[in-house]
Order: C-alpha cells, then structure tokens, then sequence
C-alpha cells in the first residue's frame, strides 16, 4: 500500500513538472500563410486584395506598386522584432541573427531566401546604392576570417542618398542603424533587391 502510495505521489509530481514547464514556456504564433496581402494605402486605411487581384493586373506600375507594398509589409514585420537580442542561428523573438531576421519577415510574406547571407548575396539584382530603396538587401563584411559576406540588413528607408536598415548585430542585437556610420560604410560591399 505504501509502494502504491510512494508511485502515486511520483507520478503526481512528475505531471506537475509538465505542466509547469508547459505553462511557463513562451508560446510561438507562427502566421498563417494566406491568399491574401495587405496592400498599405497611405492616405487612408489599408485595403486587402487577393493575390489573384494583384495578378490580373499587367501594368509595370501595379507590379511595382504590388511590390513595393510588399516591401513594407515585409520591413513592418522586421520592426516588431526591434530590442531582440542577438543569437547566432536564431530566428525567433528569444534570439535572432542578422541572416535570420532578414529570412522570416521575407517568408513571412511567402518570398523563401536562402538562410545564411552569403547566399542571399546571390539572391536578385545588383543595385545602386543611388537606386536602392526600401526593402532591399544590404550586405557587409565584417572581417571574418573567409573575407565572404558575413552580415545582411533590410533597407528601411532611403531617401536622397540616407539610407537606414534594420539588422541584428551582436553587440546590440535587433537595431536600426544607418549605412553613413563609418563602421557600416566601410564594411558595406553591395545592394540587391529581391522583389
């Protein structure tokens, strides 16, 4: 009776562990995809259209304007990260590199890149820095020991030659910083657009 006793309590504490690890863990929404975007309207509320909508439409202007919604919607999704600390390999709230961070909020919005900068750096047209405009890629060398291209950040804005993205570094982890710092402007090496 005492054995059967000691087994009960085992168990029952053993059930509690679970539960409370369960119940303590932070939970991940993952966002559904969906057949639909929102294409943000800047003089009034944003309105949502179906992908077969946006690809009706055959005119260069749609595509671009399609596009450049996109390119918001991808650099909002980016900001929500801003504060989380670095985590080398990370691509969630409790860590994030700076490859990881550019990896989700682009496959938030079902485009898939490859996961590590380098081969983002492969990803898209070469452009300008004169024709770089948000959502575009930055990449950098930060001196490691290949001398590839070791780091990626999202253009959040650029405008007349400033240009600020967002990106996770190390030291900081998840911050805007803007491409004239000295540091990033001797690392930078090229921009790319993907969309």
């Amino acid at each position: 009776m005492i054995f059967i006793k000691n087994i009960t309590i085992i168990l029952l504490a053993i059930s509690l562990c679970f539960t409370s690890c369960k119940s303590s863990k932070s939970i991940v929404v993952k966002k559904e995809t969906s057949s639909k975007t929102i294409i943000p309207n800047r003089t009034s509320e944003a309105r949502v259209i179906t992908y077969a909508e946006a690809e009706d439409s055959n005119t260069k202007t749609d595509e671009f304007n399609s596009n450049n919604s996109k390119a918001f919607n991808i650099i909002d999704y980016a900001k929500q990260f801003n504060g989380v600390r670095y985590k080398f390999g990370g691509a969630t709230r409790d860590g994030m590199d700076c490859s990881g961070l550019v990896f989700e909020s682009f496959r938030a919005f079902d485009v898939i890149l490859p996961r590590i900068s380098r081969d983002m750096a492969k990803q898209g047209e070469k452009v300008t820095l004169k024709n770089t405009q948000e959502g575009d890629l930055l990449f950098f060398k930060t001196m490691n020991r290949r001398n590839d291209i070791s780091h990626v950040g999202l253009v959040v804005t650029s405008e007349n030659g400033d240009i600020e993205f967002i990106h996770s570094t190390t030291s900081a982890g998840v911050i805007v910083s803007k491409l004239s710092e000295n540091y990033w402007n001797n690392a930078f090496v090229e921009a790319r657009r993907i969309l």
